[in-house]
Formats: structure tokens, C-alpha cells, sequence
């Protein structure tokens, strides 16, 4: 496992991990928390050699936690923690990953602190913020849309109920390759133990952000980036799954026709999701820089 541990950055602690040796060159992972990012595939790209930074955003597992549903901080804020952190480790430019809502820290990041990047890899992820999508841009998938409508709302507080219902939802994100429900219910486990309820916090509304990356919807997002994409400058990789019902292809296609030379790396069978068959890809393109 990696060293774990607590980085002061703009006034809040975030909790980071990293693998591998410091003097190695840098990766830095942003999911919604450090586990978006599965401990074999860092371990794995430690190997390499990287030195691998993963962490927790804000009111995600054991970083600072206030309320999720009112955010007193915003998706830029989240950008300059995502800067601040190489800053705290003294890191020169690193290659940026960005999985999913972590994709927009990561574009933001290349985009509004160019200094800080050396490459640029988007898994998972579009170019636009929280909210209706662009007209070109296809939306989430109605059937997924359907099972968050009507399924059952777990209790947010007891683990079991929590890890079947994320279950279901990692089913419905999963690509036609296969499931491992049995990976699933463990990392929901995971992330439901991982979770710091402060004293007087609603533990309901930590461990919903935590599994789902609720705050997002909270969060004030503006202005718009898309229209910047062309700005960046680094050598950039899109690497998205064709049957991704949460953010359709369609959106990968747009991000890497819009930035300048970036390549578009289709991951057949994969949906919203970093599976174990898909890992030397993302290691093999993470390296490359």
C-alpha cells in the first residue's frame, strides 16, 4: 500500500496517498475521492516508475468535511487544491489524470494553472460543468436516468444498505464486458468506512457524497471552459469506454477533437468504470510522459 496522509492546502486538509519513489516523475489521480483510482492500478503504475499522488476532494473520505450539500467553496476552489497539493510536495509538472467529475479539476487545472502540467489524461469524463449538457453533446443515458429515478433510496447511514444500493448502481454503470459485483460491494464498503462524519455533521448527507459525488450538484461551477479547450498546450489523451451510459462517448470524442493533438483511446465493453482488464492501457498511456 501507499503512505497515507494529511496535506494542509488552502485552508482545509486533504487526505492524500502516494505510491512509488518521490523522485520519480509525477502522476497526479483526481476522482471523486482516492478510491476512484483502485489501489493494484497505482501500484501498478508505481511500477513504471511514477511517483503517484491520489487523494480525497473536499468532504470526500478523510478530508476536511463540512456539508455537502452547501459547499462554501467552489469547482475552482477545488482547482487550486489540486495545485496546491503539488505545490506541498515540491513536485515539478506532472502528467494530470482526471476520472469522471475529476476530469473537470483536471481540464481546469491545464487550462488555468499551465505551469503545473506536464501531460494531460481525461478517462471518463466531458467538457462541461454540472447541469444540461450542450446540444451536441449527448446526455446520460435514459435507461441509467431511469433506474436513479425510481430505485429505492438506501439509508444513508447503515453500510449494508448503502453497499447494496451502490451495487445496483455500478451494475447499471458497467459496460457489456462484465460486472464484478463482488469488486463493487467491496470498494462501496470501502468508501463507506473511509468516510469522516464531524461531530454535529449529518451522516446521511457524508456517506451520500461520498458514494455518489453529490456535492457536484451543489458546487458553482461557472463560467464555462469549453470554449477554451483549444488553449491547452500539453500532449493529451482521452480514454473513454464505448458504452459509458453516464457520460456517453460522444463527450470523449468532443474533448479530444477540441484540444489540440489529442488522442482518443476507445476502451470496447467498458462503461462508466475502471475495471481490472482495462488497467494496462491506462498505465501504458499515464507513463508515456
Amino acid at each position: 500500500m501507499g503512505d497515507e496522509r494529511l496535506v494542509t492546502v488552502n485552508g482545509v486538509e486533504l487526505c492524500t496517498e502516494t505510491f512509488g519513489e518521490p523522485d520519480a516523475p509525477p502522476v497526479l489521480l483526481i476522482g471523486n475521492s482516492m478510491l476512484s483510482w483502485p489501489d493494484a492500478l497505482c501500484e501498478q503504475l508505481a511500477g513504471t516508475p511514477r511517483h503517484v499522488i491520489r487523494y480525497d476532494l473536499r468532504d470526500t473520505g478523510r478530508s476536511t468535511t463540512v456539508d455537502p450539500d452547501a459547499p462554501e467553496y467552489t469547482l475552482r476552489d477545488l482547482v487550486a487544491d489540486a495545485a496546491g497539493l503539488l505545490d506541498a510536495f515540491g513536485l515539478p509538472p506532472a502528467h494530470v489524470a482526471g476520472f469522471g467529475v475529476g476530469g473537470w479539476i483536471a481540464q481546469l487545472l491545464a487550462l488555468d494553472h499551465a505551469d503545473r502540467v506536464a501531460a494531460l489524461t481525461l478517462i471518463a469524463t466531458r467538457p462541461n460543468a454540472p447541469g444540461p449538457v450542450d446540444s451536441d453533446l449527448p446526455e446520460h443515458d435514459a435507461e441509467l436516468m431511469k433506474f436513479l429515478m425510481s430505485a429505492p433510496k438506501p439509508d444513508w447511514s447503515d453500510r449494508a444498505s448503502v453497499q447494496a444500493a451502490m451495487v445496483e448502481l455500478a451494475r447499471h454503470k458497467a459496460g457489456s464486458a462484465g460486472f464484478d459485483e463482488a469488486a463493487a460491494r467491496d470498494l462501496a464498503g470501502r468508501i463507506f468506512d473511509r468516510a469522516v462524519v464531524p461531530e454535529n455533521a449529518d451522516a446521511a448527507k457524508v456517506h451520500r457524497s461520498n458514494q455518489t459525488g453529490s456535492v457536484f450538484a451543489a458546487l458553482d461551477s461557472r463560467p464555462r471552459w469549453r470554449e477554451r479547450l483549444g488553449e491547452i498546450g500539453v500532449p493529451t489523451v482521452v480514454v473513454h469506454g464505448e458504452d459509458d451510459p453516464f457520460f456517453p462517448i460522444g463527450n470523449g470524442e468532443a474533448l479530444a477533437r477540441e484540444i489540440r493533438g489529442a488522442e482518443l483511446i476507445r476502451l470496447p465493453g467498458t462503461g462508466h468504470e475502471l475495471p481490472p482488464r482495462d488497467w494496462d492501457v491506462v498505465v501504458t498511456t499515464l507513463a508515456r510522459a
